[in-house]
């Protein structure tokens, strides 16, 4: 005989089903994320676009056209926009979050990069055909001026002091420091062939610069401007972050395998942690208590302990996973989510940061590269 059906027990599974699926869907929304607040991502896609995800419902909501070739991409502390470089077209770009308003700003042929200062009043980059430093004005999206630079300027940083910026010269192999409020130069240090890559200490005493073509590293005092050391490395560079108080410097080298510790004070080389198959890019906790690295080759992400110098499990996230961004988070609070591009998979992983587990995966568009979160 046929069982007999049982309403309750049937609407009890269904309440419990959809209990279920608002907690999974609500767990990674921050708790300081009320109704008339938005929090998105912007995702530069290979055709010229962003495309923007909404963080909260985890989904896209649009795509904006905005230039070919975007070679950076950052959100502004303070502002409520995001700002870019096309370096083909030549010009700087932001966009204004809540109304998807874009506003294209020329500065010169071949643009590569962008830096804020410290206070957010000013926006730094080069023109690397014209061999320029600009200083751009984001309230009055003017140019406010140009200084001149060593050949090929392809990098800028202002310096946490905002005192000086200091920009990488690729084809002279050189890094030049120049005054922060009227961008004249003050010094040109030559460093290893090629610079691309350049960090500065959280003091302004030191900065510490790469080329994905050299197995070294080259320390410059930017006070007396001079080249302190160039440091062995166990691989080529292609990306470096300081641990939030400056003692450490890591640089992660995919042909090494792994991550080297660099003692910022002694200017040695100070460990070395195996990572996986082609570590290429990292980030870390503003409490400096985790750091993910993204393995290219194995498309995972590799949690870091690095206070105990201990490797988590891995979390598969996509193909060719490259630019990473946290959630913003409440003061006092961690990021309750990590974002990763996947540069070959096309899609965006989003990872639960308290239990390293990923989420969700949203496809975004071809060859994703640059990765912007902002809330509004």
């Amino acid at each position: 005989m046929p069982h007999s059906k049982n309403p309750r027990l049937y609407f009890a599974l269904v309440v419990l089903l959809v209990s279920a699926s608002v907690l999974l869907l609500h767990e990674h929304r921050p708790s300081f994320l009320r109704p008339n607040l938005h929090m998105y991502a912007y995702v530069s896609t290979s055709d010229g676009s962003l495309t923007v995800i909404d963080l909260a419902g985890l989904r896209v909501v649009a795509h904006i056209p905005v230039a070919s070739n975007i070679s950076d991409l950052r959100e502004h502390a303070s502002r409520d926009e995001i700002w870019g470089v096309s370096s083909t077209d030549g010009f700087v770009w932001v966009l204004d979050a809540p109304s998807s308003q874009l506003t294209r700003i020329p500065v010169g042929p071949l643009p590569y990069a962008i830096d804020f200062s410290p206070s957010g009043n000013r926006i730094y980059t080069t023109s690397s055909a014209n061999d320029q430093l600009i200083a751009v004005d984001p309230a009055s999206r003017t140019v406010l001026g140009r200084a001149k630079t060593g050949s090929e300027p392809i990098a800028v940083r202002a310096t946490p002091d905002n005192n000086k910026v200091v920009v990488l010269n690729r084809r002279s192999s050189t890094l030049s420091i120049h005054d922060a409020p009227t961008l004249q130069q003050l010094a040109s240090v030559p460093v290893i062939a090629q610079p691309d890559q350049v960090a500065v200490l959280p003091d302004s005493s030191l900065a510490f610069v790469t080329s994905r073509l050299e197995n070294r590293l080259s320390v410059v005092d930017l006070n007396r401007a001079l080249l302190v050391t160039n440091l062995e490395l166990a691989g080529r560079p292609t990306d470096m972050l300081f641990k939030p108080d400056g003692g450490e410097l890591y640089v992660i080298a995919p042909e090494s395998h792994g991550l080297q510790i660099i003692d910022t004070w002694t200017h040695e080389v100070g460990g070395y942690m195996l990572l996986g198959s082609a570590p290429s890019t990292a980030i870390a906790t503003p409490d400096a208590s985790e750091m993910y690295v993204a393995d290219r080759a194995s498309g995972r992400i590799m949690p870091l302990d690095i206070l105990n110098r201990r490797v988590g499990r891995p979390i598969s996230v996509g193909a060719g996973p490259s630019a990473m961004r946290f959630s913003p988070a409440d003061r006092g609070e961690l990021p309750s989510m990590l974002l990763v591009a996947n540069e070959d998979s096309a899609d965006l992983a989003i990872l639960r940061t308290r239990t390293d587990s990923l989420i969700t995966m949203i496809p975004v568009g071809s060859r994703p590269q640059h990765l912007a979160v902002k809330i509004f």
